[in-house]
């Protein structure tokens, strides 16, 4: 039986398309193997996010042809899409396929095999309109099952490659999400992420249908679904119809991850975001009307080129008056190829280090205060894994629906379960908490309850 192993880099859209290259495998009779072990067969799904992403990507290619020199080394993902060249110039590599066109990944090995001639399978993404559909009926961690709803970006901010490497905007059939959320509720999965390049512009390339109408459409449609979470979504993409959809819904959790990048409007202007922080203060007051105890985490980029004290400043304050739920915060970063990468006025490392410093202690107090409301309520919990600091304690963990990461004495068997928990010692970075009860069928507790 051939092997194939996989190493994976970067984001959760490349964790998923991973477990959708290895269904095309395990279809043509392959077996899957440690990455650390000798396998006939490399697959590498690289991230091209920042240089850095590069780097490691060649880092990981270079060790899998160690690994086995005899094996045929396949890269994929969004440094493949933005540089074939580069790949296909690191000695042992096989073969090269970039955002599109994964399907036909072992047609190449099998051409490779009889020719012995490297293959680069690399087109141009930007031509490309249609979705590519890749299904993905489970995946190896067991408990939040992500499902890919779209494909692409159109905004081209100054900071960001990402466009180049995954071509524009497009979406995937309603029906096929439809399908395939109902095929891992049917797994077993309590827990649907609908994840994406762009997730909250989902339909902006569709006549009469949107993200507002998806997230309708899932929750009448699939039997047994619990939980719905949306990724990430722009507040740009935040409609008044969509407000109103998580605000009468059963399934779709309190939890929005809203990137912000920059609390200045003249650093959003450089980096070329499609909203002002007024019309993203409007958002988020409307999102905590319509769902009160709604937590809002976010991503930041700190020191982005000709970033003044002020402007950081601003951010600064504009989260802290806001109670953000928790932050990513990331230092700027030259991505090579971007025109924010080109501008005068790149910001001192130290700088940055001491602005990152300050945000995240800033990100740290605000979690506590969001977990602080929730100490002493019952609150819904998905357990994930054992305890990630104490795996021998007999505590689990998982996330309640607001996102707040919870730790509480209980046995394997609740991994995957839909479980009561009450808040006993709210803190950050996780909740203490109690087992009350496990949730059998809540989608008829919720009928009755609306009966």
């Amino acid at each position: 039986m051939p092997t194939v192993a996989f190493h994976t880099l970067g984001c959760k859209v490349n964790h998923y398309e991973t477990e959708a290259i290895w269904q095309l495998f395990k279809q043509e009779g392959y077996e899957r193997t440690d990455f650390e072990a000798t396998s006939d067969v490399y697959v590498i799904n690289t991230c091209t996010v920042t240089n850095t992403g590069d780097k490691k990507s060649r880092q990981v290619i270079r060790r899998a042809v160690r690994k086995n020199p005899d094996a045929v080394i396949c890269v994929t993902g969004c440094y493949a899409q933005t540089s074939p060249a580069e790949i296909m110039a690191i000695p042992g590599v096989d073969i090269v396929v970039g955002t599109q066109d994964r399907v036909k990944m072992l047609t190449y090995i099998e051409q490779y095999k009889q020719e012995r001639q490297p293959i680069n399978g690399v087109g141009n993404i930007m031509k490309n309109r249609v979705y590519e559909e890749l299904d993905v009926p489970s995946f190896t961690d067991r408990t939040r099952a992500s499902l890919k709803i779209q494909e692409g970006c159109n905004n081209f901010c100054t900071f960001c490659i990402i466009p180049w490497a995954r071509g524009l905007m497009r979406s995937r059939d309603p029906q096929e999400v439809i399908r395939q959320a109902q095929q891992l509720v049917d797994a077993g999965y309590k827990e649907i992420v609908l994840t994406g390049i762009h997730t909250g512009g989902y339909g902006e390339d569709m006549k009469d249908y949107n993200l507002a109408m998806l997230l309708r459409d899932l929750e009448a449609q699939v039997k047994g679904i619990e939980r719905l979470r949306i990724s990430s979504i722009e507040a740009s993409q935040i409609s008044d119809e969509v407000i109103e959809v998580i605000k009468n819904s059963n399934i779709v959790v309190r939890h929005l991850h809203i990137p912000i990048q920059s609390g200045s409007n003249t650093v959003l202007k450089r980096m070329r975001r499609k909203y002002n922080m007024e019309f993203f203060a409007e958002r988020l007051e409307r999102l905590k009307e319509a769902l009160p105890g709604l937590a809002v985490t976010s991503d930041v980029i700190v020191g982005f080129p000709g970033e003044t004290e002020e402007e950081f400043m601003e951010t600064y304050n504009f989260i802290k008056e806001h109670k953000f739920s928790e932050l990513h915060v990331f230092p700027y970063s030259k991505r090579t190829g971007t025109p924010a990468a080109r501008m005068e006025d790149q910001v001192d490392e130290e700088v940055k280090n001491e602005r990152v410093h300050r945000l995240i202690t800033l990100s740290d107090q605000l979690a506590k205060e969001y977990a602080s409301q929730f100490e002493g309520e019952v609150l819904e919990v998905i357990p994930e894994e054992k305890f990630r600091e104490n795996p021998n304690s007999g505590l689990i963990e998982g996330y309640t629906d607001n996102y707040l990461r919870v730790v509480f004495e209980g046995s394997e068997d609740l991994i995957g379960k839909l479980v009561k928990v009450k808040i006993t010692k709210a803190g950050y970075p996780f909740n203490e908490g109690q087992f009350v009860r496990v949730i059998e069928h809540s989608s008829i507790d919720k009928e009755q309850a609306a009966v």
